[in-house]
């Protein structure tokens, strides 16, 4: 396994092929994702510890998406049990997944407690418990103040984990390499992340805009809150199903090569002869 290094505009293959995959499958990928969004809302019941708990399976349940999108791109139907991949892996990965969400969720509650110095725990108290939102609530400058520190902070936690548990499973990988190596991969291809985030962030918008134009010249405005729902569920699955491919992307394997999509393995191809002919 190595690390690849590719030009921004993979960012847009990222989307295409996130997008595409799920059209090949969309009604195994949509509910894959609905019962991913399931698993982490019945977690979040568990008395004391519904939200550390939620947050210590978010590593294995992304694995499981992860792994349902590989078997789509191989045009096969991925089944239910896929979400539960990380744990079917062998005791020794089972661990190191594990470690691996508990990490997470000690480092997503360690960012929530310093968001709470700010403004005494209302922010993080309305995200980990819920509860009422209030225009009063919302105005207040610590509150604000919490929510960009909190928002902030996670950025760092999440290139940290954004590849984790695609190396701990597929590449045997042990947790505090892992998030080394995740967080270098990301650093090293900023620009083709930061042109994912955003290819996706104007999809959101521009499925917004559609949906309320449409709402607009049916002339039912409220037809844009019922279908927005929906709508954004979609995109958030699309959203899930290209994390896949931002992984392929970023490392090759040895014997990656014959898997892979064709469009990441004409990028990497490209790369590596560019580097090439720079030394």
């Amino acid at each position: 396994m190595k690390l690849n290094i590719v030009p921004a505009r993979t960012g847009l293959t990222w989307v295409k092929l996130g997008i595409t995959t799920f059209t090949k499958q969309p009604l195994a990928m949509s509910g894959l994702f609905f019962m991913f969004m399931a698993l982490l809302s019945v977690a979040t019941l568990v008395p004391y510890v519904g939200a550390a708990l939620a947050l210590a399976l978010l590593p294995a349940a992304t694995l499981g998406l992860m792994a349902a999108t590989q078997e789509a791109a191989k045009g096969k139907f991925p089944m239910p049990t896929i979400l539960i991949s990380a744990f079917r892996a062998g005791r020794q990965q089972m661990r190191a997944m594990m470690v691996l969400g508990a990490l997470y969720a000690a480092g997503f509650l360690a960012l929530m407690g310093v968001s709470a110095l700010f403004d005494g725990g209302q922010f993080a108290r309305l995200y980990l418990v819920g509860g009422a939102i209030t225009e009063e609530l919302v105005l207040q400058s610590g509150f604000q103040t919490a929510m960009w520190v909190a928002m902030g902070l996670y950025l760092p936690l999440s290139l940290l984990f954004w590849h984790a548990p695609a190396l701990v499973h597929w590449h045997g990988v042990s947790p505090i390499k892992s998030l080394f190596f995740s967080f270098l991969a990301c650093y090293k291809n900023f620009g083709a992340f930061a042109v994912f985030g955003l290819a996706w962030t104007g999809l959101f918008i521009l499925a917004a805009i559609v949906v309320s134009l449409i709402a607009s010249l049916l002339g039912s405005p409220a037809l844009a809150t019922v279908s927005m729902f929906p709508v954004a569920l979609v995109i958030m699955a699309m959203f899930f199903t290209s994390i896949y491919f931002t992984f392929r992307g970023s490392f090759v394997a040895d014997d990656d090569a014959s898997t892979e999509p064709k469009s990441l393995q004409d990028g990497a191809a490209t790369d590596r002869a560019v580097a090439e002919d720079k030394t």
